[in-house]
């Protein structure tokens, strides 16, 4: 590689200034790119030779990350070491020539007293535990979005979550997995995106439900779409309604002070959030006058606009969402849902949000998450989010890592990594930029794999890692060496020629779906649904090509369940009444006949269903994430094509 300063500069950063597109050109990063990413990671593109000096003078952080089993040789001055275990055991360590030589089998969280010094060890096993694991067999599950149910008010929330996993569980189900649960902002209910939060180490208060403390149930409501600012209003109001007449709960306080500091500032926020918002906008922190524009003024400050209780509220209802996902896990378990919930972990977070307030320095700030330009995106896309910074986590010891990967695991038995190519690489752009002047940005996979495992067996939880779209070469085999299991989407798995892969050729470890919350349903694939939204919206390409694919894909898919022994009748056409059901139930008995460790069935699929709950890179002309289901949880399980599809899944998946 040239010497030139700034690519050097990049380099060692983790720019990636060579990189191969979608379809294998060689392309490079424009040096105005490189200068404005560097710039917004905190380094001087303009000094570049000083800004390497000051990046060779970082620290690491105080955590070592080794693996079970393997030697550590440490250099010793004193000539002696003590190990402490995690569970208080230790052990006197003699240095020999001068090195201290241990190994470890017991993975946890270890600490090393060195020459008075304390080490942290994250010691961590080879691999994440997975569905045969811990049940011992192949598992499968159903797939919501929360919001959608119809079991409690106007929206899904934690009682509507506890009511399906009950009905999930007489059903047979070893998972559930579900949308994100991450904080949002109260003050603009209508900013639904789940993978758009403020904070992912926080709850989405409009979840929690006060009559799981003996609150009055909400009124039915009904309606196919979510009016969010009406419904978030009620539910508010009702929230309100039930902080002021809480008579006390030991739990509330102890959750409060386990929360310590981090809890109380993102209480802060959306109590600061809703005050500035109706003039200046919500997650608009950066406006807010400037003593409110960070945690320790902010926290000094708050008592003159008299927020005490507004922020005591907002405390309150994180503790009230807190108790009902855990009662939703709860009631899984209890059900014989084996796995428990498998919750999702957005890729990154809102930078006008609570984390971006009060911890900055975790984050990319002037860099959004996206992709370069595809098939799909000629344009490439920019998602508006940011996430943790590389060199950040390193320095810190992966302590917001750690924070986030726990807080998505505290109340469930699994989670999917939104985007877990991110693990290695993420597209950035810099603020104000169109999104293919971006570049790839490395990330340190070794050992966020690493703490992964670890986090797994201390979680007893399962790990998926969403791999789809433009995936580097040998990606997928690293996932799986570390036990992470990869997405395989029925859509998707196609050969060079465009056959649809038989079952038999899918990959074990991996988790296979029917679709994803961002595709169209099988009934609207085979009725073309996607294909009318996109000429409803005007969007780019050819209808009638489009639709002529879309025919032949049909076929090939028909030809697949024909080879498998599925049916052995012909096609229908796409507007023959009925066959898009015969294609559900097809696409279902297909995918339960992989070898794949777990199968995940998204409700919308099982209930045969043509709408997506999302169309990417659509937000007015598309009811993203409002859509709610036909039914109450038991009514919708116990409709008679949705219990004859799940009569054949218990078939084809047996405990």
């Amino acid at each position: 590689m040239s010497r030139e300063p700034l690519l050097e500069l990049a380099q060692a950063v983790g720019v990636l200034v060579d990189w191969t597109d979608f379809n294998g050109v060689e392309r490079q990063v424009g040096r105005e790119t490189i200068a404005a990413v560097l710039a917004a990671l905190g380094h001087d593109p303009k000094a570049p030779q000083e800004a390497l000096a000051q990046l060779g003078r970082r620290g690491r952080g105080d955590l070592m990350i080794v693996q079970a089993g393997a030697s550590l040789r440490l250099a010793s001055a004193s000539g002696h070491a003590r190990l402490t275990l995690e569970d208080g055991q230790t052990l006197d360590l003699a240095a020999s020539d001068g090195q201290i030589s241990v190994t470890i089998e017991t993975p946890g969280y270890h600490w090393l007293d060195l020459d008075e010094q304390r080490l942290s060890l994250a010691v961590c096993p080879p691999r994440c535990l997975t569905p045969y694991d811990l049940l011992g067999r192949p598992a499968w599950g159903l797939g919501v979005q929360l919001y959608g149910l119809r079991d409690s008010g106007a929206f899904g929330d934690f009682s509507s979550l506890a009511a399906f996993a009950k009905a999930a569980g007489a059903a047979g189900a070893d998972a559930l997995a579900i949308s994100p649960t991450n904080a949002l902002f109260p003050a603009a209910p209508e900013r639904c995106s789940p993978y758009s939060p403020s904070s992912r180490d926080h709850l989405n208060i409009l979840f929690g439900d006060p009559s799981s403390i003996g609150a009055p149930p909400p009124a039915a409501a009904g309606g196919p779409l979510i009016d969010w600012s009406a419904s978030a209003a009620a539910k508010l109001a009702r929230l309100n309604a039930a902080y002021h007449v809480f008579a006390g709960d030991a739990r509330l306080d102890e959750f409060i002070a386990a929360g310590g500091q981090a809890l109380r500032r993102h209480a802060l926020f959306e109590a600061l959030d809703e005050r500035f918002a109706p003039t200046l906008g919500a997650g608009n922190w950066r406006a807010w006058p400037a003593p409110f524009r960070t945690p320790k003024t902010a926290e000094h400050e708050a008592d003159a606009l008299g927020l005490g209780d507004r922020v005591g509220f907002f405390l309150f209802a994180q503790w009230l969402a807190d108790l009902g996902l855990a009662q939703s896990q709860a009631a899984a378990k209890a059900a014989g849902v084996g796995l428990g919930l498998i919750a999702d972990l957005a890729v990154g977070l809102d930078p006008g949000g609570a984390h971006a307030w009060s911890r900055p320095q975790d984050l990319m700030m002037g860099l959004t998450l996206g992709a370069p330009p595809d098939a799909f995106q000629a344009a490439g896309q920019a998602w508006g989010i940011t996430s943790f910074a590389p060199d950040a986590l390193v320095e810190s010891g992966y302590g917001p890592f750690l924070t986030t990967l726990r807080a998505t695991l505290a109340h469930a038995g699994g989670v999917r990594i939104d985007h877990a190519l991110g693990l290695g690489r993420l597209w950035v752009v810099p603020d104000g930029a169109s999104a293919d002047q971006g570049a790839y940005l490395r990330y340190p996979i070794q050992d966020l794999l690493s703490l992964i495992t670890l986090e797994s067996h201390r979680a007893g939880a399962v790990v998926i890692g969403e791999d789809l779209g433009v995936v580097p070469p040998g990606f997928r085999k690293r996932l799986a060496e570390h036990g992470l299991l990869g997405m395989r989407v029925l859509p998707f798995e196609r050969d060079a020629e465009g056959a649809f892969r038989p079952p038999g050729e899918w990959d074990s470890r991996a988790v296979a779906m029917t679709s994803t919350h961002d595709l169209a349903p099988v009934a609207g694939w085979w009725r073309g649904r996607d294909i009318d939204w996109r000429r409803r919206l005007g969007a780019p390409g050819d209808r009638d090509a489009e639709t002529l694919a879309r025919a032949a894909e049909r076929e090939a898919f028909w030809r697949t369940a024909d080879h498998a022994g599925l049916t052995r009748a012909p096609p229908p056409a796409a507007d023959v009444p009925q066959a898009a059901d015969v294609a559900v139930d097809l696409a279902l008995q297909l995918v339960a006949e992989t070898t794949c460790e777990l199968v995940l069935i998204p409700i919308e699929d099982l209930a045969g269903l043509d709408e997506a709950p999302n169309l990417p890179g659509v937000v007015e002309a598309h009811p993203n994430w409002r859509r709610r289901l036909p039914q109450p949880s038991s009514a919708l399980l116990a409709s008679p094509p949705v219990a004859a599809r799940l009569e054949r899944l218990r078939a084809q998946r047996p405990r």
